[in-house]
């Protein structure tokens, strides 16, 4: 279970709120609530969790390969000096 998501309010129940739905977001609440309106049958789940860890993967690979040339080019100017 998560823990409960407590804001100040202060006086400004706008900025609360928008703390809130800030804490919210980066929680993952919203995309839970999104996903879980409807019934996902077991086989679309393991679908979708495979597709999900992919793009991960992917995405992981880019920011590496994009280090990886920093750290080149970086390494590169540093012998010209």
């Amino acid at each position: 279970m998560t823990t409960p998501l407590e804001v100040e309010v202060n006086g400004d129940i706008e900025k609360a709120f928008k703390n809130l739905k800030k804490k919210m977001a980066f929680e993952g609440i919203f995309k839970e609530l999104k996903r879980r309106r409807y019934y996902e049958k077991p086989s679309e789940e393991k679908k979708r969790k495979k597709e999900e860890a992919e793009r991960r993967r992917l995405k992981k690979m880019r920011r590496m390969q994009v280090q990886s040339t920093r750290t080149k080019k970086t390494s590169r100017s540093a012998g010209k000096e």
